[in-house]
């Protein structure tokens, strides 16, 4: 078992794997921003080390400074959560060069999976379902013309190396292609330092629905069902649940058995997630591979009763799976919420500030994860992202009705948040009945 992990990450995930770590009597050690000096990750770990200042780049972003907090504490392991370096490939490199354990898969296999158009390719050798679109990556506008056209309109401009909502463009006519083709670039550039990008048919009115798997590095592959994350807002996620109710059982195996082929193609190792669209008439298509922990991988340790984070330890640490896919039991219903600092009011614009009164639910069913007190003063810096509710029940019905009850009772004083809309999410009929795809929070709230 590894000895000491160095969380390199900040908010509800690093106290979520600090937690992990300690039941299992691994060693911690925080870094942290000065913006997060008095942050509740730097409290619970047995180490804390600052690694810069507030923003990102000079900090959390910072690789040089992480390996060294990491060298200096004598930590043999790094956990990089979510967002930030969680997806470098180079940051990994430099751990393996550094003689210490990236928990995650290789930086070979995050770098393969990170070009979307390259892992598009690999998913179609392993006869995944893919989206139409281009062949790998696209050589200029004249080639994003004809692929255009020979795909048919409406289609999808990417970044190769995005996420997060970014480098993304939905193009309807051969007269929006130009300024989307340039835009794209652009911002493919800026933000990830890389502008190659790739088209794909446009998928209308789809469900999102991923799938969790694990694996070790002897070759076991497991996957634990899926996740529905069509409830989104421009292109980011407000509320997953498992099950989805638009799988039956026949496709769920079907999915599965695709999520699993994934796996064994990419040679993958560690906690991942395959991302897929849904249509219509229930095809199903990769979109991409996450190759860290999820925001809403509680759901499906609700409804599995696998400790995703845990198992990613072990696995770290040489050790097989814990579980066969036969262990692996669906049982009722799980919804996360998140919880935003932001005022939809006023075009959800985050709200940092100091939070004078916290009152969070409980009760049967209920988890909470967090990073927040009272008296604590959220950054402005960083993702809005402040806590997350979650839920179990029998069936969907009551989860529903549970996270309803949580909501009514969750009190953050001092700053504007997203509660009120998330309940409005959970009373709307279309939602209720099941029947939303990605253009939901548009088409019901527009917006």
């Amino acid at each position: 078992m590894l000895k000491k992990v160095l969380i390199a990450n900040r908010g509800e995930i690093a106290v979520r794997i600090i937690r992990a770590c300690r039941e299992l009597g691994i060693s911690t050690v925080a870094v942290y921003s000065e913006a997060d000096k008095n942050a509740l990750h730097t409290r619970l770990a047995d180490e804390a080390v600052c690694i810069g200042p507030a923003k990102s780049n000079k900090s959390y972003l910072n690789i040089k400074n992480i390996l060294q907090a990491a060298c200096g504490t004598g930590s043999d392991s790094i956990h990089p959560g979510f967002g930030f370096l969680s997806e470098n490939a180079n940051f990994a490199k430099m751990c393996e060069e550094s003689n210490i354990k990236f928990i995650g898969p290789s930086y070979q296999v995050i770098d393969l999976m990170g070009n979307k158009s390259n892992a598009k390719e690999l998913m179609k050798n392993a006869k995944v379902p893919v989206v139409p679109g281009s062949e790998g990556s696209i050589r200029d506008f004249n080639e994003a013309t004809q692929i255009a056209n020979k795909i048919g309109y409406p289609i999808m401009i990417k970044a190769a190396a995005g996420g997060g909502g970014k480098g993304i463009r939905l193009v309807h006519s051969e007269e929006e292609l130009k300024e989307a083709y340039e835009i794209v670039k652009q911002e493919a550039l800026v933000s990830f330092n890389d502008d190659e990008i790739y088209i794909e048919k446009f998928i209308e009115n789809p469900r999102h629905v991923e799938i969790q798997v694990l694996a070790d590095e002897y070759g076991n592959g497991i996957h634990l069902g899926e996740r529905d994350c069509s409830v989104q807002r421009r292109n980011q996620k407000v509320l997953e649940e498992s099950p989805s109710t638009v799988l039956d059982e026949k496709l769920r195996k079907k999915m599965g058995e695709a999520a699993i082929n994934a796996v064994k193609a990419s040679h993958y190792s560690s906690a991942g997630t395959i991302e897929f669209l849904v249509d219509k008439h229930k095809n199903f298509y990769f979109m991409e591979m996450n190759t860290r922990i999820q925001v809403e991988h509680p759901v499906t340790e609700w409804v599995t009763g696998v400790d995703i984070v845990k198992e990613q330890l072990r696995i770290a640490s040489g050790e097989k799976l814990s579980y066969s896919q036969k262990d692996i039991m669906v049982s009722g219903h799980s919804i996360e919420c998140r919880i935003n600092a932001e005022n939809p009011e006023n075009n959800f614009m985050p709200c940092p500030g100091s939070i004078n009164d916290l009152h969070l639910p409980g009760g049967n069913g209920v988890r909470i994860d967090t990073a927040v007190y009272t008296g604590y003063k959220i950054p402005p810096v960083y993702d809005s992202m402040i806590a997350k509710i979650i839920v179990h029940a029998e069936n969907r019905e009551a989860a529903i009705s549970k996270m309803k009850v949580a909501l009514e009772e969750c009190v953050i004083d001092g700053i504007d948040t997203n509660i009120d809309f998330l309940y409005q999410i959970l009373e709307n009929e279309n939602f209720i009945s099941g029947n939303f795809d990605t253009s939901f929070i548009k088409k019901e709230f527009g917006i």
